[in-house]
């Protein structure tokens, strides 16, 4: 996959301020990942990888009690809301940095938590040799992300104009499988669930997808300018999907839990 850091790093940051309002599908993603596991569990020390505004941290610490929680995310934007959210948190620790190159040291998590973050990460093999790194012995890795069946209408209605990729690819359930045993993990699980939210137009899920700072979903790591022509053309053939009077977006969502 072909992703700019330093797009995505501010795109989040632009984000932080609106991200909340249409994170519906993050949320719902969380709660089910989190319904996945025995959260309470969970009293040791945490990582919440790719903390966004902090919504499964928040969740973390209402159904559980660790020992410390460390949220961390790429934007600052997103770690300082994280931060304003769980201001009087005393066992919550705040870092900005890449999942990509933890600094932190070997063998201090007992669970690492990520909620629709990791599809970010350029090499996902080489991120989960580090989080296996991260983790203590038989510490637990729960993470979801995206499927390949993510926003394929949208890949479609570009395909009927180009043959460009406007959208990104996403790792599929083989491969995600094969990066966790490459890396040492077992006991691996994986579910999928399939989101479809609708949207009353292809402008408005274009308008939600940059809200949440997902710019670089909708242009598929390109840096060339998409013509209004062009735009046009892909909007005109994704109403090949319209049903009941609505657009809608599928999202392929994978839950995963690993033993380290």
């Amino acid at each position: 996959m072909c992703l700019d850091k330093t797009r995505i790093k501010r795109s989040f940051a632009k984000a932080s301020g609106t991200y909340d309002k249409v994170a519906e599908l993050q949320r719902s993603a969380g709660r089910e990942l989190l319904g996945s596991v025995d959260v309470a569990a969970f009293n040791g020390v945490l990582l919440d990888l790719g903390c966004g505004t902090g919504f499964l941290s928040s969740e973390l610490l209402a159904c559980s009690a660790p020992e410390s929680l460390l949220v961390l995310d790429i934007a600052l934007a997103m770690v300082q809301e994280t931060q304003r959210k769980l201001i009087n948190e005393k066992s919550v620790r705040f870092m900005c940095a890449d999942a990509e190159y933890l600094p932190i040291v070997s063998h201090l998590f007992d669970t690492v938590f990520s909620n629709l973050a990791l599809q970010w990460c350029h090499n996902l093999d080489a991120v989960f040799k580090d989080i296996k790194r991260v983790l203590k012995p038989n510490g637990r890795f729960v993470f979801s992300t995206f499927g390949p069946q993510t926003l394929y209408e949208l890949k479609n209605a570009w395909a009927s104009v180009d043959d460009f990729n406007h959208v990104n690819s996403f790792y599929s359930q083989t491969q995600l499988i094969r990066f966790l045993e490459q890396a040492g993990f077992t006991e691996i699980e994986l579910n999928t669930t399939l989101y479809t939210p609708r949207y009353e137009s292809v402008g408005l899920l274009m308008q939600s997808l940059k809200q949440l700072g997902a710019q670089q979903v909708i242009e598929g790591g390109r840096k060339s300018i998409t013509t209004k022509s062009a735009l046009q053309q892909m909007m005109a053939a994704y109403e090949t999907h319209r049903v009941d009077g609505v657009i809608p977006a599928t999202f392929e969502v994978f839950n995963v839990i690993a033993k380290a």
